[in-house]
C-alpha cells in the first residue's frame, strides 16, 4: 500500500510539473504573439492542457479529491475552447483584423450571409 501511495505521489508531482510548464508556455505565448487571434490560440491550448494536468496531478496526490477534480477537468475541457471561440468570433465581428491577413478569408462569406438575413 505504501508503494502505491509513493507511485501516485510521484505521478501526481509529474503531472503538476508538466501542467506548470504548459501554463508558463501559454503565458509566454500570450506575451509573444502579435494579435488577439494568435494570443487566444496560444493561451487556450496551453492553459487548457496545463490546468487539466495540474488538476489531475493534485487528484493523484489526494485520491479523496479525484472524482471532484475529474468533473473540474471535464468542465475545463468544455468551457475553455467554447469561451475562446466566442472571444475570437466577437473580435472578428467588431472588426479586429489579424496581424497577417491572408488573401483568403473563408469566414467573411459566412458573416455577409448572416448580415443579409437580419
Amino acid at each position: 500500500m505504501e508503494l502505491l501511495n509513493n507511485i501516485l505521489e510521484y505521478l501526481g508531482l509529474f503531472f503538476v510539473l508538466l501542467g506548470s510548464i504548459f501554463l508558463f508556455l501559454g503565458a509566454l505565448g500570450i506575451y509573444r504573439m502579435p494579435d488577439i487571434y494568435d494570443r487566444l490560440q496560444a493561451g487556450t491550448k496551453a492553459s487548457t492542457l496545463g490546468a487539466m494536468s495540474v488538476a489531475l496531478g493534485v487528484g493523484l496526490m489526494q485520491p479523496d479529491w479525484l472524482i471532484k477534480l475529474i468533473v473540474i477537468i471535464l468542465f475545463i475541457g468544455i468551457s475553455n475552447p467554447l469561451s475562446s471561440h466566442a472571444l475570437a468570433r466577437a473580435s472578428y465581428h467588431s472588426g479586429i483584423v489579424p496581424f497577417f491577413k491572408n488573401k483568403i478569408d473563408a469566414y467573411e462569406n459566412v458573416v455577409k450571409k448572416e448580415k443579409k438575413k437580419h
